[in-house]
């Protein structure tokens, strides 16, 4: 699904990432690990597409990164990038309709979600975890086969994180595949790449 390969990644004048090589098959699931600094994030920004490498390649089972970007990933960041003064109904439907969501879609992600309750709020009157949720039902409502997730879990409790886990697995069961940063273990078997140190 995803071929790594040579990839060395800057910030500023710093390397946070030197000639790494590696692949993601459909039906997997890889826990990006390391300390704060290490260069998870912007490997996931990379292969995103939001940041360009110093060098190496990104393939997408030969598809050009932009239609890749358009079409067959989703990239959740640590932010959840919803508007405050939107009612959460509003913004998911916004956002998973740009997504290519159909109300089909919509209507599942609400039920797994259990979003119901909270549809009618303005986005600043939710918890961290509910933003969270809302933030991450684009995800259920329109299908890509790549989910790109940093730190998906750190505000959710016990149960979501339990929910969210049997919503990955369903995701790789079906041929999807999900790179995920992670200070904590997924509640998935997981392939670990350990980017080191930081500092």
């Amino acid at each position: 699904m995803l071929s790594v390969s040579g990839l060395t990644i800057s910030r500023g004048e710093r390397v946070l990432i030197r000639d790494l090589t590696f692949g993601v098959t459909s039906g997997e699931v890889v826990a990006l690990t390391g300390a704060n600094g290490a260069g998870k994030t912007s490997l996931l920004r990379s292969l995103a597409g939001f940041l360009r490498p110093d060098a190496g390649t990104i393939a997408y089972e030969g598809v050009e990164l932009s239609e890749a970007r358009r079409r067959h990933l989703h990239w959740q960041g640590p932010l959840d990038g919803l508007k405050s003064a939107r009612r959460a109904g509003d913004e998911l439907a916004f956002q998973a309709r740009y997504a290519g969501a159909d109300a089909d879609g919509i209507a599942a992600a609400v039920d797994l979600l259990a979003l119901t309750p909270l549809l009618d709020l303005e986005v600043r009157q939710l918890s961290a975890g509910q933003k969270r949720r809302l933030a991450l039902a684009r995800l259920i409502a329109a299908p890509r086969p790549l989910w790109l997730l940093d730190e998906p879990l750190s505000p959710l409790d016990a149960r979501w994180r339990a929910v969210m886990g049997t919503l990955i697995q369903a995701h790789v069961d079906k041929g999807g595949a999900v790179i995920a940063a992670v200070h904590d273990p997924l509640p998935v078997p997981a392939r670990t790449l350990d980017l080191g140190g930081g500092r």
